[in-house]
């Protein structure tokens, strides 16, 4: 049996949102010890309702407790990416009769399972960091008492996908993201661009090979990646994007990772055509590291890696429509 890893997943639950939390659930690496929900890709309401049929089609409804964070970001309102993701799920359901989250807000849990676990939990950040920016604000031991902190945000020096210079989790809630990097966190960060547009990018004959293996499983990653797959071919990119659940694989096989170098990173919110800009700093510029950055992953073992996870034979619990 492996040596597995304590973690949480704080999300915004759509998408490959979903998938990320299958591999904190399905991997036997993976001590899923809750999910956190924060406002981000859309509707709160969706994210949460999402994130229970994720727990559900894995055959683990009521397994992980899911805790309710903050509704907005730090200092602005919210802004969601339902156009690339409609209600993250593909309009999917079931019935969510005592589906009941924490009372326990998701920031309190977060620095409770960090205390209560001191250097040894890691955090799979996939949506903006307003709930990790609130627990450092809240409790200044936060940041020691996490082990690692993986962070989906930014890009390298590279294109944004919500603007022309911001990925969509830094744009929404810059301060949080700019908080976070200044804490003190060892952080590893998975960008957008080029790391995700290069290696994990799901084409035409990826997809067929997930849709063919007819599992509840497939059937799912089928229904929930449909929409982003239609806005991601209308904008150029020929196939689905799966940032999300590579920076939980990534985690739990850093095997994984070809090549990764540390930078100094910060996030800048005030520029007017640069708000969410993930400045990443190589080691040119006198700025001591703050963050690992991922460059190169092994895609083919990677596709490999969530081929394997959406072949798991589950049994749902309630019937998803």
């Amino acid at each position: 049996m492996p040596e597995r890893i304590p973690l949480v997943i704080d999300t915004d639950t759509a998408q490959d949102d979903c998938i990320a939390l299958l591999a904190g659930l399905l991997d036997p690496r993976a001590d899923l010890r809750a999910v956190t929900m924060v406002a981000g890709n859309v509707d709160f309401g969706h994210q949460v309702r999402n994130a229970y049929l994720t727990c559900n089609v894995a055959g683990r409804l009521g397994e992980v407790p899911i805790h309710l964070g903050c509704r907005r970001p730090m200092v602005r309102a919210w802004e969601s990416a339902e156009n690339v993701h409609g209600d993250g799920a593909g309009g999917l359901a079931m019935d969510m009769t005592d589906c009941d989250p924490e009372s326990e807000h998701a920031v309190d849990a977060l620095l409770r399972l960090a205390t209560e676990n001191p250097g040894e939990l890691s955090i799979v950040a996939i949506g903006p960091l307003t709930n990790i920016a609130t627990a450092v604000v809240k409790d200044p031991d936060f940041v020691q008492n996490v082990k690692t902190l993986y962070v989906m945000g930014g890009s390298n020096n590279a294109r944004g996908n919500i603007t022309a210079s911001a990925e969509f989790n830094f744009y929404v809630d810059p301060e949080a993201a700019k908080t976070v990097f200044a804490a003190g966190f060892e952080i590893v960060v998975v960008p957008w661009a080029p790391l995700t547009l290069d290696q994990a990018v799901f084409t035409q004959p990826a997809l067929d090979e997930i849709a063919a293996l007819g599992t509840p499983l497939s059937d799912f990653f089928t229904r929930v990646c449909a929409a982003t797959l239609d806005f991601d071919r209308s904008v150029g990119i020929d196939g689905t994007t799966h940032p999300d659940s590579l920076t939980a694989a990534v985690l739990l096989h850093p095997e994984l990772i070809r090549s990764s170098a540390r930078y100094h990173v910060d996030v800048e919110t005030a520029g007017e055509l640069t708000r969410g800009y993930a400045a990443m700093s190589w080691g040119v510029h006198g700025l001591e590291a703050n963050a690992t950055v991922v460059e190169e992953i092994d895609a083919e073992a990677f596709f490999g890696y969530i081929k394997g996870l959406l072949a798991t034979k589950t049994t749902p619990a309630r019937e998803i429509a």
